[in-house]
């Protein structure tokens, strides 16, 4: 609309392993841009929300421009970091001049930009404490389901029931028919929809079983 003011929006779509799917989360882009957002990015991840490092979401916060806003499922797929990791990359985002737009967290921006004195002070403590307690609960549901999988790893064990987990076999073809077709890591990675570290050891296991299976003179 002629005169109405642009709002640009960042999506970060995140699951935690390669064999998870991101596809439900894709109907967040739609509803951004329902919401009235132009969509600048969208960035797709696999990867632990416990993870600082994740390629996709420090790229997405380099990228970010003043005004903007970081658009999410839920408050976990941005982080599930203990909370002073997770703090500081909400103050980095913050920092860019970027805020968050993600269910569930109670936005007071536009409040707080009207307000002034005591009122603004008072309503800036209150965002940053929900938002604390979401990122805490992010946490919280984390090492609870950790703690979970080792308790139930650990009786299976016990009753020797496990087994470990069970490799994608075919995700595993595609990775070393990338690599023999001459992609690099990285260009893997990104083909099918994996992390580098995961192309690395998915490379690593083919070439020793190559080299195990060559007969010796």
């Amino acid at each position: 609309m002629a005169g109405s003011e642009v709002r640009a929006a960042r999506v970060y779509l995140r699951v935690s392993t390669d064999e998870q799917d991101l596809t439900r989360q894709e109907s967040i882009v739609a509803g951004a841009r329902a919401a009235g957002f132009y969509i600048a990015a969208v960035y797709r991840e696999k990867a632990s929300g416990a993870r600082p490092d994740r390629p996709e979401l420090l790229r997405m916060v380099a990228d970010l421009q003043p005004g903007e806003v970081v658009v999410a499922e839920k408050i976990d797929r941005i982080s599930r970091l203990p909370l002073p990791e997770a703090e500081l990359l909400v103050e980095t985002i913050r920092g860019r001049g970027a805020r968050l737009a993600v269910p569930g967290i109670v936005d007071l921006s536009d409040l707080v930009a009207d307000s002034a004195g005591v009122a603004r002070i008072v309503l800036e403590a209150v965002q940053d404490m929900l938002l604390r307690v979401a990122l805490q609960t992010a946490r919280d549901d984390y090492e609870t389901r950790r703690e979970r999988q080792r308790e139930g790893i650990e009786i299976a064990r016990r009753a020797g029931r496990y087994t470990g987990r069970k490799p994608d076999l075919a995700h595993h073809r595609r990775i070393v028919s990338l690599r023999e077709a001459g992609m690099s890591i990285a260009k893997t990675a990104e083909l099918a929809g994996c992390s580098i570290a995961h192309v690395k050891r998915v490379t690593a296991l083919h070439r020793a079983r190559k080299a195990l299976a060559v007969p010796t003179s």
